[in-house]
């Protein structure tokens, strides 16, 4: 296992593409605002910083050491470091897991890296920069204008948090760390498993092509090695690899049996020497459709899903502890839901990894909004070319995690439609044809509610946050007669082309404003205090029976195969969350458990 440090957040950031050498650079760092954007001119590249902060934790939050909530237009991060001598023969890469939003690097002056995105990872390689046994001085700007599209989730866009928006986050808000590389070497696989024929498949990029160079590939589990298999290296640049696996070793993963497969992978050179070998895991499941059921393993699991936006009081987007990450899924799963939407935020890869242990289904999606720049209703959202390039980043780095069961690039992207090709319909169906060739495995849903512009969607979906059951129930009626609720303007004019006959499920509902505190404070509807969607229940007794009616109506229904009740915790004012903000009970989760685990229509009607 890779070595551990006394940096906070000192777990290995890429669990499914591990070497042993690395080394993590949280911690203190040197740190400058920047208001003018003016940092260069002024010779902040080679300055000290007046400064300091704890890194990856943003200087918006509490963690940070810093707490610094206004707008940040730029920032300056600096580190002094010197590069392990042991690291000698080998070139050095320096990682950083996300910085939001226009990252440029340096080290010892010299431009390094250049990333647009604060949602996905970035490398620099600092061969014939500095190398093993060198002090090193590495400088990061990060730019974070307020202005123009700019994929942003859901920060605020206001001074302060409002409605549905929170706390901004601004630069190095995930690990960053080093590690020696072989010059030729392994890059990150991709991992497919094909359960019908009881194999996996392999994809092993490489950074170049050696004589005599072979790719070996080891699966293993409890009981040992199951199956190796090698390929040569030297003619392409992603040799492909075949493991079967025998039957006596097939073992599905499953939300009941999360199973997961060792892989050690292998670079090997004419000698047979290892000349470079990475760590990783697989499982073998598969995700199919048959008429409106989305199938796991060849059979329908109705999808109760939760909507989580990744927020913590302390850490803002990123989570204090790796066993913060844990604790979510667990609690999700203790109040009966099966998976989550990743909402408005590329969620770090050690949650997947651990929603891969654990057997939680996730929908990987993208934090988009930000894009609402236009002036008129017909061409109000217009996001640009770099989506398409940090969802395809996204969607790179997590292709290979068993518990991503689909993808969904866009959320709530309204704009009526006209006989007139927009921005958005250019974008959206980049981005939906781009998530399709990149990945044929796993249905992509063009946008989740709202705005529908791909008519060969594998899914179709709505939001709506109805609060009385019965009128709930009327509302999302029609599904059997291929006329489901579909979302429109206030007018009544359509932002989606019409149901095509996809699986369907209500994406986002619910959100019941609960919070016991505020509720007995009762100031109104201050939103900015606290704010849910409908009227506050009277008490917690109404809460659990608007629930129990509200998921009652879709697991009744036997086209459903799934939905997503908003939300899995309280952020800052949005309090409609089974949990509080800081993860403690304010409901009896035994009763939104059993809720929620009656059986659903479709699973008993594919069964």
């Amino acid at each position: 296992m890779p070595t551990r440090t006394a940096a906070p957040r000192p777990e290995y950031p890429r669990p499914q593409f591990v070497r042993e050498d690395w080394l993590n650079l949280n911690g203190t760092w040197q740190f400058a605002f920047d208001p003018g954007d003016s940092g260069l001119e002024r010779g902040l590249l080679t300055s000290g910083l007046d400064r300091e902060i704890t890194v990856p934790f943003p200087p918006e939050s509490v963690l940070s050491g810093i707490g610094e909530t206004d707008f940040l237009e730029a920032v300056w991060y600096r580190r002094t470091l010197t590069l392990p001598a042991g690291w000698t023969g080998r070139r050095v890469l320096l990682h950083f897991g996300a910085v939001d939003y226009d990252a440029t690097v340096w080290v010892n002056g010299t431009e390094v890296a250049r990333h647009r995105g604060g949602f996905t990872p970035f490398t620099a390689d600092l061969h014939e920069v500095a190398g093993p046994g060198e002090e090193i001085t590495v400088t990061v700007r990060a730019r974070d204008p307020k202005s123009g599209p700019q994929a942003r989730g859901k920060q605020a866009l206001r001074y302060a948090n409002h409605d549905c928006n929170y706390t901004r986050v601004t630069g190095i808000w995930q690990t960053v760390w080093a590690e020696p590389v072989p010059h030729v070497r392994l890059h990150r696989p991709r991992i497919t498993p094909d359960l019908a024929g009881s194999a996996f498949h392999l994809e092993l990029p490489l950074s170049g092509n050696a004589p005599g160079h072979r790719v070996r590939a080891r699966l293993s589990d409890a009981e040992g090695e199951v199956v190796t298999a090698e390929a040569r290296a030297d003619l392409d640049l992603a040799p492909r690899l075949y493991l079967p696996v025998p039957r006596d070793r097939h073992r599905v993963w499953s939300p009941q049996d999360p199973h997961l497969y060792d892989l050690r992978l292998e670079l090997l050179d004419g000698e047979g020497q290892v000349v470079d070998s990475v760590g990783s895991y697989a499982g073998l499941r598969s995700v199919a459709i048959r008429d409106k059921a989305v199938l796991l393993n060849g059979e329908p699991v109705f999808q109760r899903l939760v909507l989580d936006q990744g927020w913590y009081p302390d850490g803002l987007m990123t989570a204090p502890t790796d066993a913060a990450l844990v604790r979510d899924i667990e609690l999700a799963q203790a109040a009966g839901f099966n998976g989550a939407r990743l909402h408005q935020k590329v969620f770090e890869e050690r949650f997947l990894h651990h929603a891969d242990r654990l057997g939680y289904l996730v929908w990987g999606e993208f934090g988009d909004w930000g894009c609402e720049v236009g002036g008129s209703s017909g061409d109000n959202q217009q996001p640009d070319a770099s989506y398409t390039g940090q969802w395809l980043e996204a969607v790179e780095r997590d292709y290979s995690h068993p518990s991503i069961i689909g993808w969904c690039p866009l959320n709530e992207t309204y704009q009526r439609l006209h006989d007139r090709t927009t921005q958005l319909d250019a974008v959206t169906r980049a981005m939906f044809l781009a998530t399709k060739a990149l990945d044929t495995t796993r249905p992509v849903l063009d946008a989740s509610g709202y705005a529908h512009r791909v008519a060969e969607s594998d899914i179709y979906d709505a939001h709506t946050y109805e609060q009385d059951p019965a009128a709930f129930g009327a509302q999302v009626a029609g599904l059997d007669r291929d006329d489901p609720y579909v979302n429109t303007a206030p007018d009544g004019r359509p932002w989606s082309l019409p149901y095509r006959g996809q699986p369907y499920f209500i994406s986002e509902f619910g959100g019941i404003w609960w919070h016991p505190e505020t509720a007995a404070l009762a100031r109104g509807d201050d939103r900015e205090e606290s704010w849910g969607y409908g009227d506050r229940p009277r008490d917690e007794e109404e809460f659990h029976a608007r629930f129990a009616g509200l998921t009652g109506v879709l697991l009744a229904d036997p086209g459903m195969f799934g939905y997503c009740y908003t939300q899995l915790t309280d952020v800052f004012q949005e309090q409609n969350g089974v949990y509080r903000f800081d993860r403690s009970d304010k409901l009896d989760v035994s009763r939104i458990r059993s809720a929620q685990l009656r059986p659903a229509a479709i699973e008993r009607r594919e069964g």
